[in-house]
């Protein structure tokens, strides 16, 4: 099932969500590096910037995967569709006011660092639906035979080759 939002028959918001994923758990990563040394600098810094980049990533990614959801059909599929993207909405909020948190108390990060976890847990359940809508609904996929037309960013059906007896 093609979705709108590619380049050359390639769907833009998986080539996009990488960024919002590893900036998340860079993060997280940080504040994990903060707590086991004791140091706040410069973990607390990086893990804060690469939030930063997080929100931002996960909100570009979330402009195609919005084009995305909105040109599938009524049904099952676009159900899922919803949920993966109303956990998104919430772990991008959730990541908001963490990062606000950590802006107004920087020296505070018990809680920030509580809310990265509980955010990144609900990362794992939409991510699983986000494959599950790939994997099982074939959500971004060309179908079997189809080969992308690079030229036009279409997807186009191979010429058949006569079979030599």
């Amino acid at each position: 099932m093609r979705t709108p939002a590619s380049i050359a028959g390639h769907p833009v918001h998986p080539m996009l969500v990488p960024i919002a994923i590893g900036g998340f758990i860079l993060s997280f990563v940080f504040d994990i590096v903060r707590m086991t040394t004791g140091s706040a600098d410069p973990w607390a810094t990086v893990a804060y910037y690469t939030m930063i980049g997080g929100i931002v990533g996960a909100l570009v990614a979330a402009i195609f995967g919005f084009a995305d959801l909105f040109s599938l059909p009524a049904g099952h599929t676009k159900n899922i569709g919803l949920t993966h993207m109303g956990i998104n909405l919430g772990v991008v909020v959730l990541f908001i006011c963490n990062a606000w948190m950590r802006h107004a108390q920087p020296t505070s990060l018990s809680t920030p660092t509580w809310l990265s976890l509980i955010a990144i847990l609900m990362l794992v359940i939409s991510g699983w639906l986000g494959g599950k809508m790939v994997y099982e609904a074939g959500v971004g996929v060309l179908p079997a035979g189809e080969l992308p037309d690079v030229a036009s960013g279409r997807a186009s059906t191979p010429p058949r080759t006569p079979r030599s007896a």
